[in-house]
């Protein structure tokens, strides 16, 4: 009697669904993972650095951003978030400039920029969630810096916000992480199924 190997994947379903997928005539064949991630076509980019030259994290949230929104054909917001009013960032001129630029070294010129500052009694957890919620908005991709730095809640902007979230941990990685990494997925995979 020959046994076959246990799958231990949190994932069986998903492993299955393997057959390719072909979206339009002439179109080249996408999996059906590949094909769900086309479906995000509005996403946001919060900015809670106070770097005015960006954060490595932040520069690589940037540029898997670019490269999603150019791959997808989606658009992209930029939402920056600080606690300061405006006049008190001396820098903020400096910062705009160098997310237009990190965009367009990504290959994406075109997106909108929000401004949400001097709201120092609102953490940027809940303006994250409104600002997802009022534009409906597919999908949030983030620094992990900004989760790590405490500026961003990770477990309550996965619980209240309308749409999943990507957080790009590649420029600060750490084993604690990875729960974070795996909810993520459990949320996009339960997105998936509905």
């Amino acid at each position: 009697m020959k046994l076959k190997p246990r799958s231990l994947s949190i994932f069986p379903q998903l492993l299955r669904t393997t057959h390719p997928v072909k979206s339009k005539p002439g179109e080249a064949e996408l999996s059906p993972a590949a094909d769900a991630f086309a479906q995000f076509k509005h996403l946001l980019l919060p900015v809670t650095d106070g770097n005015p030259y960006l954060s490595e994290g932040t520069k690589q949230a940037m540029a898997t951003s670019a490269a999603f929104a150019k791959k997808y054909e989606a658009d992209i917001t930029v939402l920056v978030i600080d606690e300061k009013e405006k006049e008190s960032l001396p820098e903020h001129d400096t910062q705009l400039a160098s997310i237009r630029w990190h965009l367009s070294e990504g290959g994406y010129q075109d997106f909108k920029v929000l401004e949400r500052l001097g709201e120092g009694g609102k953490k940027p957890t809940a303006i994250i969630g409104e600002v997802a919620d009022d534009m409906n908005l597919d999908l949030v991709v983030m620094s992990m810096e900004a989760i790590h730095s405490k500026h961003v809640d990770a477990n309550l902007l996965a619980e209240f916000i309308p749409c999943p979230f990507l957080c790009d941990f590649s420029a600060c990685f750490n084993r604690s992480y990875i729960t974070l990494l795996v909810n993520s997925f459990v949320k996009l995979y339960i997105y998936f199924l509905e």
